[in-house]
């Protein structure tokens, strides 16, 4: 089992970078679909991915439809954006035997609304007062991710730091 951050056209390298990173933390595998809005060379990609990049399985795809070819079972597709019903929370993700793939939109459009409006069974919110157009990329991504690493008893993942108390005195 392996989850997916995927990101459509991503457009601000700080956010891309910044997910990188908790891909790196979690096991979690970035697809990036074209077109980017920065070359992955970016000095503020870099500098948001630290020295983590090694770490990061990253999975490059030419477009929505090629990227929706990889996707084994669709099922387990997930489109999170702010036009949905129904909470990230309320959808079972502990199914360890599949990948996951959270797809996520544009910074500034987010993702086709055909796309969306075909796929409506597969969209996910999460909840916000209307104070605000949307909340952050990378907090959306990590979000959702975290939620489904909980409801997969954050398998290969260390659950408990082992450090030397004395170390904090």
């Amino acid at each position: 089992m392996t989850n997916h951050i995927v990101l459509f056209e991503p457009l601000m390298p700080s956010n891309t970078g910044n997910i990188a990173r908790t891909c790196a933390a979690t096991d979690t595998v970035l697809d990036l679909i074209y077109p980017l809005g920065f070359r992955t060379d970016d000095k503020s990609l870099k500098r948001a991915g630290l020295d983590y990049w090694h770490s990061v399985n990253i999975v490059y795809h030419d477009d929505l439809e090629a990227f929706l070819a990889t996707v084994p079972d669709k099922k387990y597709l997930y489109l999170i954006t702010k036009f949905s019903d129904e909470i990230y929370t309320d959808r079972d993700f502990s199914e360890t035997a599949k990948d996951h793939y959270f797809l996520f939109g544009k910074e500034t459009t987010g993702l086709p609304e055909t796309f969306m409006r075909e796929n409506t069974d597969k969209c996910l919110r999460i909840p916000m007062t209307d104070k605000v157009r949307a909340l952050n990329l990378s907090n959306s991504a990590a979000i959702v991710l975290f939620e489904a690493l909980r409801q997969q008893s954050f398998v290969n993942l260390e659950k408990k730091h082992i450090y030397d108390h004395d170390k904090l005195k």
